[in-house]
């Protein structure tokens, strides 16, 4: 995670088109200070939850296949969610790593009740499959095994899962410089920290490493907020909903800018009120105000990583 920090630092002091301003930092924090609002996450509702392996297992799927939904304005991160719940509901074998081996785009449509092709459709499936082949290959099909093979480090559990499975690899390259973002992998971790309250095989004690989740929502909350200035030629741009391409300068400053940004929040937290704030709880409430306002507009880029 300190290379996280690190690349998206680097990001933020040379960017061009995102800027962060720190003013807006200190009006944002000046609010939230004392208190994050808190925001519950919802296992008990659109997740499926058993307090064991198959938690784990469905978090992993799930976790794998949460990208890039705005291309069908009706389908959305909880129709994910909810559908996988359901399928595995309904047959206790669907994640099994045998069979996440051999989805094909109209049985992943099926699982999820989804009427038509889902966007990315093939790359969804393609990481399904190195999904389960590689949790049949070195943690006998079960992700609770790699789970376990973290030693209860949130860290070490998004090197393993960055390691072994090439589609959670979230880097990028900046002016000749590697960026590392990790969002998905990331959020496996937090993912598991917050169904299990912080036990068992959500029990982490490093989960203060992990950074936001970088992705559409953030930055566009951020903008609204006056943490995060867009340039007049990439606002215009989110404006009229053109796409921007995945790896292009103004798609790595949007995210990289985001995970900095709300690590000098973090930190001017702990200068003001002498309050540890998680990452991940101010990504969570970050999250959670973007998707109460229907009308904010975020960037649109074509990605597996967010």
């Amino acid at each position: 995670m300190d290379e996280v920090r690190a690349t998206s630092a680097w990001v933020a002091a040379r960017s061009s088109h995102v800027t962060i301003d720190h003013s807006g930092i200190e009006k944002v924090v000046e609010t939230v200070k004392t208190s994050i609002p808190k925001v519950e996450w919802d296992f008990e509702g659109i997740h499926y939850f058993d307090d064991g392996p198959l938690t784990v297992q469905y978090l992993f799927v799930l976790d794998t296949l949460n990208f890039c939904f705005w291309p069908d304005k009706d389908l959305n991160y909880d129709d994910l969610a909810s559908g996988l719940k359901e399928a595995l509901q309904n047959d206790k074998s669907v994640f099994d790593a045998d069979r996440l081996q051999k989805y094909a785009g109209p049985e992943l449509r099926k699982l999820l009740k989804w009427p038509r092709p889902l966007p990315l459709e093939d790359e969804r499936v393609r990481l399904l499959r190195e999904v389960g082949l590689e949790l049949e290959k070195n943690f006998e099909g079960k992700a609770s095994n790699l789970v376990d093979s973290c030693g209860k480090s949130a860290e070490k559990l998004v090197t393993l899962v960055t390691r072994h499975f090439p589609g959670f690899r979230d880097h990028s390259v900046y002016k000749g410089h590697q960026v590392f973002l990790y969002k998905r992998a990331q959020i496996f971790a937090a993912d598991l920290w917050g169904a299990f309250k912080g036990k068992g095989y959500g029990e982490f004690n490093d989960i203060g490493e992990i950074t936001i989740f970088a992705d559409y929502i953030v930055p566009a909350v951020l903008r609204q907020l006056g943490v995060l200035k867009y340039s007049a030629a990439l606002a215009a741009t989110i404006e009229a909903n053109v796409e921007i391409g995945s790896g292009s300068e103004e798609e790595v400053e949007l995210r990289a800018c985001s995970v900095c940004a709300v690590e000098k929040m973090r930190e001017l937290i702990l200068k003001k009120s002498g309050k540890q704030v998680l990452s991940v709880e101010l990504d969570i409430w970050l999250w959670s105000v973007g998707v109460q306002c229907p009308s904010l507009q975020h960037h649109r880029t074509l990605s597996i990583y967010y």
